[in-house]
Formats: structure tokens, C-alpha cells, sequence
């Protein structure tokens, strides 16, 4: 690959490791709210009322949240094992493979936390509806655009 940087192969890891760690950073708060926010449902009083649909819902959209922030977390673990091992090109690779699982993850998430939430509060025809528009959106902001954006970009990527 060639660019305008002038840096060298470990300077460029330093700087892709640093990008990534940048990016995790922004989803992993949200996404560990969102867990916490799932934790914290069996403790309302209104969770008794729950269909076996929805409590079935809720512990699916509990273990994704749950392995969406493992996911989120594992580039630090890998780091932590790897850590001055000479290894930050191939920690990098795996870093952004396992931050592109993540940003699949996260948005079948939002998409079943809004499913189920509006499932509780109004009925399940609506919450399947505004799901299914949540999923279109997603779909637009984290594949289409950035899709359309990478191809109108000549330069190779950074992976």
C-alpha cells in the first residue's frame, strides 16, 4: 500500500492501533448502557406482566448485549496478551475484524431493543413495523453510506 505518510510499518500500526482504540471508545459506552439498561428490566415491576414472547426477547436481546460488549472488549484483551510481543500489525488485523463484528452486532441490537420496548408499550404490529424502519436505517448509516463512501475512495484501506 501506498500513501503521502511518511511513517514506518510500526508507526502505522502505533497510529491504526490508536484509530481503532479511538472508534471503540464511542460504541462501547452505548452499547454497555444498553446492557445495563437490559440488566437492570427483570427488577421492574412491570416485567411480571411480560408474555413468554417478550421475556424470550428479552434474554435473546440480554446474551447479545452481553457478547456485543465481549466483542467490543476483546481487542484490550488481545493488547493486554500481546502487549510489547512485536505483534501490533497482526494485533491491529484482529482488533478491526472483531470492531467490524461488533458494528454487525450493535445494530441487530437497537434494532430488538426498539422491537421489544414498543412490543411492551403499544403492541407487536407497531414494534414490528418501527423495527423493521429502525433496521433500514442502520442499514443505511453502517453499510450503505459507509459502502458508497469507501468506493469513492480510491486509496486501499488501512486493515
Amino acid at each position: 500500500m501506498h500513501d503521502d505518510r511518511d511513517e514506518t510499518e510500526s508507526e502505522r500500526a502505533d497510529r491504526n492501533w490508536n484509530e481503532l482504540l479511538q472508534e471503540l471508545r464511542v460504541s462501547q459506552t452505548g452499547v454497555q448502557l444498553l446492557a445495563g439498561f437490559l440488566v437492570t428490566l427483570p427488577f421492574q415491576q412491570r416485567f411480571d406482566s411480560l408474555d413468554g414472547f417478550q421475556r424470550t426477547s428479552y434474554l435473546v436481546l440480554l446474551l447479545l448485549a452481553v457478547i456485543t460488549v465481549g466483542v467490543m472488549m476483546s481487542p484490550v484483551a488481545m493488547h493486554r496478551h500481546l502487549f510489547q510481543g512485536q505483534a501490533k500489525p497482526q494485533l491491529v488485523k484482529a482488533g478491526h475484524r472483531m470492531t467490524r463484528l461488533a458494528l454487525l452486532l450493535i445494530p441487530v441490537l437497537l434494532t430488538g431493543i426498539v422491537f421489544l420496548v414498543v412490543d411492551v408499550v403499544v403492541d407487536r404490529t407497531v414494534a414490528a413495523l418501527l423495527a423493521g424502519g429502525v433496521a433500514a436505517v442502520m442499514l443505511v448509516l453502517l453499510v450503505l453510506l459507509p459502502t458508497l463512501a469507501a468506493s469513492k475512495h480510491a486509496t486501499p484501506r488501512d486493515d
